[in-house]
């Protein structure tokens, strides 16, 4: 026997009813543990934690969606879903540390990509409909269309200067600034025109094109040592065009993760920037503003002491204090692991070892954080830069491993430097220094490090896991 019409339909709205409770509320829960993440990433000891619950607000958000009752057809979200994660699983477990800031940028890069052409499609829909598109619908559509086509070229210009295939020299021309600020300028002229008339689709083809070009202008002239500056700010601008395509089709977990995502982006570009001492401004606009003059000073008449993996254990074995200074070097040779050991025969023998980690080592914040936690170094033993300073002057060795721009003295020293300025670790006021590096090569900033050359500092050349393991092996004879 068959229901009547009017119970089948009081039934199906029953239905509908119940699963936009279910999608509302996985979205309240997914929400929570979105800041509940974000708060644990805050400690070392909790960051582990941090992560496990933004994957489980993720994981929730997914669901909430995927039983909404707008859906009429799963056919491509389940291919979505099957490319995505043949694509994700191998980008999450694959890529080395080392390249975890090109990983971040090309995601970036798909993250605005998926914004954009859900922005694209929400206005071609009113369009092939014949609905006229609201002007507060119209605002969140063109902000989000705007910000995520920026973003998705100007993550894949990040992406090729980390990975060296673009220069990452700035690429500048005359007039730059001017080009850059004025196309930015038309880009926003045109969405506030699409406000004021959502009908106008050449202005929306044309700010969409606009956007695509201003990614591109405005990553370009930003050279490769700010890049991860760039990454973070471009994360910022991935999260505001995600929080407006949540306002665009009335998504309630987008704009609360998109808020997050480009609240934190941004503070974390300033934080960036101030720790390089480079003008946000700069970055924020792509070389907006003077260069910085190069300097002057170059490695003629000066030379370089090495040592021997003996001697340098013998400093090390007999020290009272030791401060570890982790840099890129050590996430190339992937050196944390044989680190750990060498501190740990330190400490057998009597002596104290602390880590010493600048907010920029590495190539992107926490890059040395990361890499010590899962070589189980002790969360307590790592100090932020304005922790560990004053302590370098009662440290009888620093061992410097693969650092390089963040201790160089030239930043205080040199105001010709293009580094002048930048917060520094004082390793220089040690009683000794011990560099562990490949070569005199210069770092990210392509300049001398005069700390190399200082009278207190002996250089151990070599692979630096290969260094320290002769230095454990030799501690491990004293």
């Amino acid at each position: 026997m068959t229901l009547p019409s009017f119970l089948l339909a009081e039934v199906a709205v029953e239905a509908s009813g119940a699963r936009v409770l279910i999608t509302q509320a996985s979205y309240l829960v997914s929400s929570v543990f979105f800041i509940l993440g974000l708060k644990s990433l805050t400690r070392a000891d909790t960051a582990r934690q941090g992560m496990q619950q933004a994957a489980l607000g993720m994981l929730l958000a997914i669901v909430g969606t995927l039983i909404d009752q707008r859906i009429v057809e799963y056919g491509w979200i389940l291919a979505g879903l099957a490319v995505g994660t043949v694509i994700g699983w191998p980008l999450g477990t694959r890529v080395p540390m080392t390249a975890m800031p090109q990983r971040i940028a090309i995601s970036h890069m798909f993250g605005a990509l998926a914004a954009t052409l859900v922005g694209i499609a929400e206005y071609l829909h009113h369009v092939n409909l014949a609905e006229p598109v609201g002007r507060v619908q119209m605002a969140a559509l063109g902000f989000e269309v705007l910000f995520g086509s920026l973003t998705v070229t100007g993550s894949f210009m990040a992406f090729g200067k980390l990975q060296e295939f673009l220069p990452g020299r700035p690429i500048t021309y005359a007039g730059q600034n001017v080009v850059n600020i004025g196309a930015m300028a038309g880009a926003v002229g045109l969405w506030l025109y699409l406000i004021v008339d959502p009908s106008a689709q050449w202005a929306f083809w044309a700010m969409t094109a606009l956007a695509f070009v201003i990614g591109i202008s405005f990553v370009l002239p930003i050279g490769g040592a700010d890049m991860p500056v760039v990454v973070s700010l471009l994360n910022s601008y991935a999260g505001l065009a995600a929080s407006a395509t949540g306002f665009a089709i009335g998504n309630t977990v987008l704009i609360i993760a998109g808020a997050l995502d480009g609240a934190s982006g941004f503070i974390l570009s300033i934080i960036m920037s101030k720790a390089m001492n480079r003008s946000f401004t700069n970055v924020l606009f792509g070389a907006f503003g003077a260069a910085p003059t190069a300097s002057t000073k170059s490695a003629a008449n000066l030379t370089v002491k090495s040592i021997s993996a003996e001697d340098a254990a013998i400093q090390l074995a007999y020290a009272g204090k030791v401060i570890v200074v982790p840099g890129y070097g050590m996430a190339v040779a992937q050196a944390q692991h044989t680190v750990r050991e060498l501190a740990e025969l330190i400490e057998k023998k009597g002596g104290e070892v602390k880590y010493a980690i600048h907010p920029v080592a590495g190539r992107m914040p926490g890059h040395m954080n990361v890499l010590l936690a899962e070589a189980n170094v002790p969360y307590d033993r790592l100090y932020d830069m304005e922790e560990i300073n004053d302590e370098f002057d009662s440290a009888d060795v620093a061992l410097v491993i693969g650092a390089n721009d963040v201790v160089n003295p030239a930043a205080k020293t040199d105001k010709s430097s293009p580094i002048y300025g930048m917060p520094i670790l004082n390793v220089d006021h040690a009683k000794s220094i011990i560099v562990l590096k490949r070569s005199m090569n210069a770092g990210f900033a392509g300049i001398e490090n005069e700390l190399f050359y200082d009278e207190k500092t002996n250089m151990l050349f070599g692979d630096a896991k290969a260094s320290i393991s002769k230095l454990v092996s030799e501690v491990k004879t004293l």
